[in-house]
């Protein structure tokens, strides 16, 4: 990669907000390392590879150590340096605690939880001994809410806030900044693959992943501490969470995660 050029790592790039995130990358010059855990990241490297950019897939399950691990050392070999990452890659759950599988419950855990806090400590390290560097970290308004029917889920977005604002505050005065971008129900395959298609949030109109992004990008370029993202409803909803009571938040997300039609 051209040395004059910024270098920035997307993961969960193959779709969705991580792929808008990655195009909005390229827009504005920078060099990419793209990750996924699918076989899509490939194509998503042909769509980028725009004015100029180099962009490097690599196919890699986070929910391991070895794959964070591996996956820095890729996106930073030849000592490359990151002047930006946005750490995006998740998913979600739905049903009762009691009801759903251990095991699943854990791997949302291991990447929504675990994968975060080792890869943002890793990109963070470096940014900090250079002087500079900028990180975006995906949560959610989820985050501020007790997440009945989708409670794992939530539970790990509320811990990816909760880290986000308090390394911001930490590294308060410096040129290395973390933004919390915390989009609402957004048009990407998240719902599916979390079991939420027969859901009032399943079929409700989502937010424009573009939209979301492109927000989620800008504030990371100004350095806040956290934007929501998306349309007036979504940041409406995060309005609200900041002063709804909890058992009235919890109501709502029962509400909306239920499946329709059970028999």
């Amino acid at each position: 990669m051209a040395e004059t050029k910024k270098l920035a790592l997307v993961t969960g790039a193959s779709s969705g907000i991580g792929f808008e995130l990655a195009k909005r990358f390229a827009d504005d010059g920078y060099d990419l390392v793209i990750a996924a855990e699918d076989d899509g990241i490939t194509t998503a490297a042909g769509k980028l590879s725009h004015n100029g950019a180099h962009v490097r897939p690599v196919k890699v399950d986070l929910r391991s150590p070895e794959g964070v691990t591996e996956l820095y050392e890729r996106a930073t070999e030849g000592r490359h340096a990151l002047d930006a990452a946005a750490i995006n890659a998740g998913v979600g759950t739905s049903g009762k605690f009691v009801d759903s599988d251990l095991e699943h419950d854990l791997s949302v855990i291991d990447l929504n939880v675990r994968s975060t806090t080792h890869l943002t400590k890793l990109v963070l390290r470096d940014m900090v001994e250079r002087g500079s560097g900028k990180v975006l970290l995906t949560s959610s308004v989820a985050s501020m809410m007790p997440g009945s029917y989708q409670n794992v889920y939530n539970a790990t977005k509320s811990y990816v806030q909760s880290l986000a604002e308090a390394i911001h505050d930490e590294l308060h005065g410096s040129d290395v900044t973390v933004t919390a971008l915390m989009p609402g129900p957004t048009g990407t395959n998240f719902f599916h693959r979390a079991g939420l298609d027969n859901t009032p949030v399943g079929k409700a109109p989502k937010d424009d992943p573009a939209r979301v992004a492109d927000e989620g990008y800008r504030a990371m370029r100004r350095g806040d501490q956290k934007v929501m993202a998306g349309s007036l409803v979504s940041k409406a909803m995060g309005t609200l969470n900041r002063v709804l009571p909890d058992r009235v938040k919890a109501l709502g997300s029962r509400v909306i995660s239920v499946p329709l039609n059970r028999s």
